[in-house]
């Protein structure tokens, strides 16, 4: 789809509110990279997977996605030669207990939900890895029973520092009177008592470290120097059989890998499936027919990003007539309904259900081309009309069939006569490639083409005359009025001026020049 399509239908704004319901990164990612599909089936099948989610969402049946806490780095790393830490093996425990309860949630919701469950279909249990890390760790840290081997290191450097806070103990109340406070300290790994630096030679031992200040040394003393070698022995030797445990580990899961990465996609896949369903339950949205051949049938539809603040849209196209033409005053709703039939269009075809009532159908396109907005650039220099009409070059350049063409105002921005007529021309060129049309105008000459012209027909936005208020109701098979000179009136134009308008434009452009003249 063209980007400017998306820009203008305010699709951006759609995903911004869908990320607000990932809760994964991978389900964020698809949600920045969702764009509208073009094949029938494939969006068929989404739509009806998304309408899945919903109605389990609605039961209070919400599925157990896995945050992917801490998995992204664990994929990153997957066959680097990198070892797994304690805290790696937690979230990968976490998130394979998370995968177990999700595969169980979706297989018994089969029924209910076949096409949600057909992607458990791609996940694997891998109970061996989870059990062997259970068996080995547990809340960040590797257990004693994790092997023999480290359970009896572990014994014997619990009694080796039991023998040397033991040791410590009696010599602190030895030094007690020299000993800056009554506190053991560490210092590189080694158990010191903090001397007064004036009384270390009380003291057998070394210096290990001074204090900032200079007053306190921090000393080993020769007592425990033996005490202090045997535990850092053991110390390595637990070191060294924790990396062989976690090394164990580390091939186990890279032996898994594939497996794993699917299990971590899969997730993915359903967070952003379950997003576009809990989206759908906020904007109320329903699942919609699909056509493939330009037919629209739109009933009490809404633009999204509005909701009930905006009055339910009755549209249809593509039976009788694949161009149409709404007319109507200023701020009616004209502009509000070409974007809510392009940015529902768009995301159906994105899988999204839209607002609007059980029974209304929309159309596939493989491209929808707008002109919405005047499109003027200062950097180019374009003035609004030069903008049109390079909007037009570029839609004509590509319209066809399967595209979907939305214009506002046609005809503005130049001369009425000429606008009008290749205006026209351009309708006439869009409805021989068999487009879908839609478009906006305060032209008569175009409406009375349009009630003329096969394949065409009228539509107005309502208005109330009386109170000179928009209906924003939008009728099909009629052709509104501006109210212009109605509403100069109301709002205190004389009435010789309202007058002569009305002579004025009952005689027709071609005369205006006319009155210019002298007698």
């Amino acid at each position: 789809m063209n980007p400017n399509t998306l820009k203008r239908l305010n699709y951006e704004f759609i995903k911004q509110h869908l990320l607000e319901h990932a809760i994964s990164y991978l389900g964020k990612e698809r949600v920045e990279s969702m764009m509208p599909m073009t094949g029938i089936e494939e969006i068929r099948s989404r739509l009806d997977e998304t309408e899945q989610a919903k109605k389990l969402l609605e039961r209070g049946r919400g599925a157990p996605i896995p945050s992917l806490e801490g998995i992204r780095d664990i994929l990153d790393l997957l066959g680097s030669g990198y070892v797994f830490s304690e805290r790696n093996f937690s979230d990968i425990a976490q998130f394979l207990y998370s995968c177990t309860q999700l595969i169980r949630y979706m297989r018994s919701h089969a029924q209910a939900a076949p096409l949600v469950n057909m992607h458990t279909a791609e996940m694997n249990d891998l109970p061996a890895l989870q059990a062997e890390i259970e068996r080995c760790i547990r809340s960040g840290a590797i257990l004693d029973t994790a092997s023999k081997e480290l359970l009896k290191i572990r014994k014997k450097k619990a009694a080796a520092e039991e023998r040397l806070k033991s040791k410590l103990a009696s010599l602190a109340n030895r030094y007690r009177s020299v000993m800056q406070e009554n506190l053991i300290s560490m210092r590189g790994g080694h158990y010191v008592l903090p001397i007064k630096k004036e009384h270390r030679k009380h003291v057998k031992g070394s210096v290990l470290d001074e204090s900032a200040s200079g007053q306190t040394v921090y000393m080993e003393p020769h007592e425990i120097v033996e005490l202090q070698s045997q535990l850092s022995s053991l110390r390595r030797e637990e070191a060294d059989e924790e990396m062989k445990i976690l090394s164990g580990l580390t091939a186990m899961m890279e032996e898994n890998r594939d497996a794993f990465r699917k299990n971590v996609e899969q997730v993915g896949i359903y967070d952003f499936l379950f997003a576009k369903a809990k989206y759908g339950l906020e904007i109320g949205g329903t699942n919609v027919k699909l056509s493939g051949e330009g037919k629209i049938d739109l009933r009490d539809a809404r633009h999204p990003l509005l909701g009930n603040r905006m009055v339910p849209l009755h549209f249809a196209i593509g039976e009788a007539y694949n161009s149409l033409i709404i007319t109507g005053p200023n701020t009616g709703g004209k502009t509000l309904t070409l974007k809510t039939v392009g940015l529902l269009t768009l995301m159906a075809q994105s899988g999204l259900l839209v607002p609007a009532a059980e029974g209304s159908t929309l159309a596939v396109f493989t491209q929808i081309a707008v002109d919405i907005g005047d499109g003027q650039s200062l950097e180019n220099n374009l003035s609004t009309f030069s903008a049109h009409i390079r909007n037009m070059m570029e839609i004509l350049e590509r319209a066809d069939r399967s595209t979907l063409v939305l214009i506002d105002e046609m005809a503005t921005g130049t001369d009425p006569g000429e606008g009008v007529a290749l205006s026209v021309a351009i309708l006439e060129e869009l409805q021989r490639r068999g487009a879908t049309v839609t478009v906006t105008t305060h032209f008569n000459e175009i409406k009375n083409f349009a009630e003329a012209a096969d394949g065409f027909e009228n539509a107005r936005m309502e208005f109330d005359p009386a109170t000179l208020q928009p209906l924003y109701r939008l009728r099909i098979g009629e052709a509104g009025r501006s109210y212009a000179f109605l509403i100069a009136q109301k709002l205190g134009m004389p009435a010789r001026i309202i007058e002569r308008s009305r002579e004025i434009a009952s005689e027709g452009p071609g005369r205006l020049a006319d009155h210019g003249k002298t007698e």
